[in-house]
């Protein structure tokens, strides 16, 4: 009954801050307003909603589905709750081939960008593979080496942004990760991944549950380590890839929508995975509502927000760590 009422009030979060969503930003709609817009269509505030409001919103929701479950994959199979997307290089290595492409390429086609942005998240799991002791994909040394690719095409990005300042606050913007004129093209490219990746993680959910025991026992009920681990991260990379690449580089969520989500139900990924998504959603709405709030007319990114929120409750995570260890 508890873990209902939880999926419950996080479903009610969900739909009053994507109301909040809407409603806020340079011009405020109240909510009778907004209520005549989103059905009726026949008022000022029609154009503002359907045309920049809306489609961000629903690409929040989306990107914070992605992010989330792509975390909670991550930190099931490397058995670390500090594991997420942006910590092991993943969004990092999308950044990287972003700046390429908005440096080097200015003129490229619109599209262009959050196609190497997935380019680069893929090749950042490449490396990892290619790295990680040998294709074991040990959790402990596929950790260990995405924080240092991490830094390297981190590296690599500060040395772009040296190089060109010129062109920086178009790299400056994608990179702390934004909704800023993200309209229904963005929308209808993240919508086809998301809705049939989401229902193939939560079919997951048995094996990761395994995974979570340990690789000896996992071996022991017939697991295929391996291979079953490769295809699995596959499908973390990719959530967050195509997640990234529609919004940027956001980063938190997929650290700690997983985090709360299994303070709530515990670890079963039958119920984790679906709380994650919902928590990630709210994040994304909520940092999105709160940064156009805040210097009107002007919009503080989500990823500035999202990372307000989530670095200490990072911080948090890494003393909880420390002192299980102590």
């Amino acid at each position: 009954m508890k873990k209902t009422l939880i999926f419950i009030f996080s479903s009610a979060l969900l739909i009053t801050f994507f109301l909040l969503s809407l409603s806020v930003g340079a011009v405020s709609i109240p909510i009778q307003d907004l209520w005549l817009s989103l059905f009726q269509m026949d008022t000022p505030f029609t154009f503002i909603i359907w045309e920049y409001r809306l489609p961000r919103a629903v690409i929040s929701i989306l990107a914070g589905f992605g992010l989330a479950v792509a975390g909670v994959i991550l930190q099931s199979l490397v058995r670390n709750p500090l594991a997420s997307p942006d910590v092991i290089g993943l969004t990092k290595g999308a950044g990287f081939f972003a700046a390429l492409v908005i440096f080097l390429f200015p003129s490229a086609p619109k599209y262009v960008l959050p196609i190497s942005a997935l380019m680069g998240a893929f090749l950042v799991f490449l490396l990892l593979l290619l790295l990680s002791k040998r294709l074991t994909l040990s959790p402990a040394s596929f950790a260990l080496v995405g924080i240092a690719l991490g830094a390297i095409f981190q590296a690599g990005i500060q040395y772009l942004l040296v190089k060109y300042p010129t062109d920086i606050n178009m790299a400056l913007l994608w990179m702390s990760g934004s909704l800023w004129g993200r309209g229904w093209g963005e929308v209808l490219s993240l919508f086809p991944w998301i809705i049939i990746l989401l229902p193939v993680a939560w079919g997951q959910y048995l094996k990761l549950n395994i995974f979570q025991l340990g690789d000896e026992y996992s071996q022991s009920l017939g697991l295929d380590l391996i291979r079953q681990r490769f295809w699995l991260l596959l499908l973390s990379v990719t959530l967050a890839g195509v997640s990234v690449a529609a919004v940027g580089s956001i980063g938190f969520i997929g650290l700690i929508a997983p985090h709360i989500a299994r303070q709530l139900v515990g670890g079963r990924h039958q119920l984790l995975i679906p709380l994650a998504a919902l928590i990630g959603a709210n994040l994304m709405l909520l940092g999105d509502s709160i940064g156009r709030m805040l210097i009107i007319p002007r919009e503080v990114p989500v990823g500035v927000m999202t990372a307000l929120i989530g670095a200490p409750y990072f911080i948090f995570l890494l003393r909880k760590e420390y002192r299980k260890k102590g």
